[in-house]
This record gives C-alpha cells, structure tokens and sequence, in this order.
C-alpha cells in the first residue's frame, strides 16, 4: 500500500472490522471438534468441514478469516485446494496441518501463500497465536481491497478527457504540456485537474499519482520515478 494513503485506507473503510471466522477443514472429526471447541473458547467463530469440496461450497466470507487446512484430505489435497481458492479468496490466509509433513511440502506451501505449517499434534498456543497472525492478514487484505474498489470507483467517475489529463500530469508534464498534448489550452487543463483532484478524493497531488500507480502500475510506476517532484508540479 503507498504509505502516503495508508491511514486514509485504514480508517475510511469498515469490511475488516467485522466479526472473524475460522475455517476448519480435516477429515478427522476428533480434530475438527478440538479445534472448534479451542476456537470458541478463544472468542472466535469456527465453521468445521470434513473435505475440502465441501468448504468450496461455501461462499466466499466478506468479514477477516483464515483456513486452517489439513494437508491430507479425501477428495482434494490441501495443497489442490490452496490453489484454487489462491485468485479469488486472496482475503484466506491459510494455515496448514499434517500429520507427517515433509520439507518439499511444507516449502511448496508456504510458497504459495501459507502463514504457517505446523505438524499434528500441535500446541495449542502456537496454533491460537497462528490463527491471529492470520487473521490479521486477512484483516489488512480486507482493507486494501475495500480501498481498491473505492479508487476504482473514482476513477470510473471520471470523463474521458479527465482520464486523459490525470494519465498526463501524473508523468510530470506540466500543465502548459499537457495542453500541448491535447490540442486544448492551459486553463482548460487546470479546470479538469482541479475536476480530477476533486472527483479522485486526493489530497495532494502525490496522492494522486499514488492512486495512479495503484490503478495502472506500468504508468504509474513510471510516473513517480519521472516526475521528480514532491507534490506541487504541473502548476
């Protein structure tokens, strides 16, 4: 996240502050009941499945999570079900659980994204404390995705000219330039970056150019390196 738009993002959005859910998924019931009864006790919310198709026929959940998942399961392996909930659960922050792991499983896992892998039977702190790291993981991938959509949403709001004026100033280019480039005048460019500023909720203008580089991260990116200025160019 930009640091110069992190408290805004933070604070301007409530997703995150919704009550957490664990998710538990193992095909032994003796497990799935332990945890369940450990996650209640720790004033959490637990929902137990018994294989991993079942937990896919769960909606995905809008308020801070995690999955605890054993590696080891009936119908899909932890590991099949890590990717496939990888591009559309990216709020799931998943700690693994296995009997007899191994170090080429537990490296893959933790690869692809795993918070934790820990080996049955596991402590029961080490487990708590592992399910609140994760859920504040998930907590922060909440914030950052509510505060996407709401960048988006902006700039969806914007005119066509107004998108053309933001990509250009954000480069650097003066508004004189940016005129130039349009085959508009001066006072023109002005009008629609005021409108921009505006429309965008931004700040300043480095936070404009870091909601660019959030939207368009080739652009974006090439904007603050090139634009060599604080806050105040393009006057």
């Amino acid at each position: 996240m930009t640091p110069a738009l992190a408290v805004k993002s933070e604070s301007e959005f409530s997703p995150a502050q919704a009550t957490p859910v664990v998710f538990v998924v193992d095909d032994d019931v003796s497990v799935r009941e332990s945890l369940e009864a450990m996650i209640d006790f720790a004033g959490l919310r637990a929902e137990t499945y018994a294989c991993a198709r079942d937990f896919l026929g769960r909606p995905r959940a809008m308020v801070p999570n995690c999955l605890v998942l054993d590696v080891s399961l009936p119908d899909l392996s932890g590991l099949d079900l890590q990717n496939l909930i990888a591009s559309e659960r990216t709020d799931t922050s998943i700690i693994f659980i296995t009997s007899h792991g191994d170090v080429a499983t537990t490296v893959r896992a933790m690869k692809a994204g795993a918070v934790e892998f820990l080996t049955k039977p596991f402590d029961e702190q080490v487990m708590l404390d592992a399910i609140r790291h994760a859920i504040e993981c998930s907590r922060v991938a909440l914030r950052e995705e509510a505060w996407m959509q709401s960048i988006r949403d902006r700039y969806a709001s914007l005119t066509c000219r107004e998108r053309e004026v933001m990509t250009l100033v954000v480069t650097g280019l003066l508004n004189k330039q940016v005129g130039g480039e349009l085959g508009i005048c001066e006072l023109t460019v002005k009008m629609h970056r005021r409108q921009v500023m505006r429309k965008m909720q931004a700040g300043s203008f480095a936070e404009l150019i870091g909601m660019a580089w959030k939207l368009h991260p080739d652009r974006g990116g090439r904007a603050k390196s090139d634009s060599g200025i604080s806050g105040t160019t393009g006057a």
